[in-house]
């Protein structure tokens, strides 16, 4: 499998060295070079899969010829120790929980895999790899819980200043070892716009071997379509169209499930629910692709003005409108929407959802209006704790502490204030 730019300005490199390199050359992502559905009895017989065979024969194609089947199974058996319950709130609404891994979100399968990935890589080499990463929230916790004490690995972590929540700053800021963590005087925005200026740095780059891993990182990015074709295995009895909804910031989860769809998945359609950072939901009104400043809310992980796998998205449906618009809507709310959405759910079902969940609930019941004969599955991407200001002030609970997160609570935060790129690089140059 070769993987290509979507810029089209950069030479085509294989699985390993699109992980290794992160961002394309050309300022661009990487993009599979073919994408070959699963065959039909596969989606027949997945109720009687495990999740790893499931996660196996999902990837396989795109890792061909770079990591052996035995090992990749080992890899996939080391991501995947953990459950995805989908919980049936009525008949027509479920909820996904991603958030039953060592940090408490969804990242952590993509975390984990691209950490497992990069190890296998580097098993005979001595060259050190820097993981330089941008984060709105709950990439960084995930990405240093999969990559801390790694051979080999130096990871770099730009975040937000006063734009993450208490539990996240913690779970990105406490592991010391090979884990650094940069606060930057601005927004996610301004962090994914330094770690992209790096990449082309030759200053940089002429001394260290740099990757990312963010969504951006096809290892990070495609193994969340495990996430929906367990779904689909927990789902398939029900005989009724699937459509997911799925909080929205990077857009690399829903982008992912636009794959799994591609693998050959049935699924009905796409909501991608977003907080007032609407890049996406006025493009697809308007067919007019503007990017803003992003606006920090409650919902902050999804605080992203600019996508960057939206682009991927669009090379899925061959950036033809009237194809991704039969398979994608999108929706925003505000941060008073997301509130009265976490109090219905628990009122309606005594569910606490975190504030992405709610905005995932508030697209799906927007779609509903609409089509009303479908199983709706929102996704819920990372524990409640993770915001408890949040819930405590909009739901009046005391939520107690799991032990992922009680194990952060008392270590002391490290971080290193940056207020520019030249800061960031003059750390990369001479940490």
């Amino acid at each position: 499998m070769k993987y290509f730019s979507l810029h089209h300005q950069a030479p085509k490199v294989t699985f390993r060295e699109a992980v290794i390199r992160g961002i394309a050359p050309d300022r661009s992502l990487y993009f599979p070079e073919k994408i070959t559905a699963l065959p039909r009895s596969f989606f027949d017989q997945i109720t009687s899969l495990t999740h790893q065979e499931i996660a196996f024969q999902a990837i396989e194609q795109f890792v061909a010829g770079e990591i052996p089947a035995p090992e990749l199974e080992q890899i996939l058996d080391a991501v995947l120790d953990f459950d995805f319950p989908l919980l049936e709130l009525d008949a027509h609404t479920a909820v996904l929980e991603l958030f039953h891994g060592p940090t408490m979100a969804f990242k952590d399968v993509g975390a984990r895999f691209m950490a497992r990935c990069l190890e296998y890589f580097n098993r005979d080499d001595d060259r050190e790899v820097t993981i330089l990463v941008a984060t709105s929230g709950d990439t960084g916790g995930a990405v240093a819980n999969g990559f801390l004490g790694v051979k080999g690995v130096k990871v770099v972590i730009l975040y937000p200043s006063g734009k993450v929540s208490d539990i996240q700053e913690r779970q990105l800021t406490t592991l010391g070892q090979n884990i650094t963590a940069l606060e930057v005087q601005g927004t996610f925005d301004d962090c994914q716009r330094m770690v992209k200026k790096a990449f082309l740095d030759q200053d940089i780059l002429s001394g260290k071997r740099l990757t990312s891993a963010n969504s951006i990182n096809i290892a990070r990015w495609l193994p969340q379509m495990f996430y929906f074709l367990f779904a689909y295995k927990q789902t398939k009895e029900r005989n009724l169209d699937i459509v997911f909804s799925v909080p929205s910031g990077n857009f690399g989860n829903i982008c992912a499930g636009m794959m799994a769809q591609k693998l050959g998945m049935p699924c009905a359609h796409f909501v991608a629910a977003t907080n007032v950072n609407d890049t996406v939901p006025q493009f697809m009104e308007n067919q007019v692709y503007a990017p803003k400043p992003s606006v920090a809310t409650i919902s902050n992980a999804m605080d992203v003005g600019d996508p960057s796998n939206f682009i991927r998205i669009r090379q899925l449906y061959n950036d033809q409108f009237t194809e991704l618009q039969k398979h994608l809507s999108s929706y925003s709310y505000s941060d008073e929407e997301t509130r009265e959405a976490m109090k219905a759910l628990y009122k309606q079902f005594g569910y606490v959802a975190d504030p992405h969940g709610a905005v995932g609930f508030l697209g799906l019941r927007k779609y509903q209006e609409s089509h009303q004969n479908v199983l709706g599955v929102f996704l819920e991407t990372a524990h409640p704790i993770k915001f408890l200001r949040v819930v405590k002030e909009t739901l009046g609970l005391d939520l107690a502490l799991p032990p992922q997160i009680q194990k952060v609570m008392d270590r002391e935060k490290v971080s290193m204030p940056i207020t520019s790129y030249q800061d960031l690089k003059e750390f990369l140059l001479h940490p």
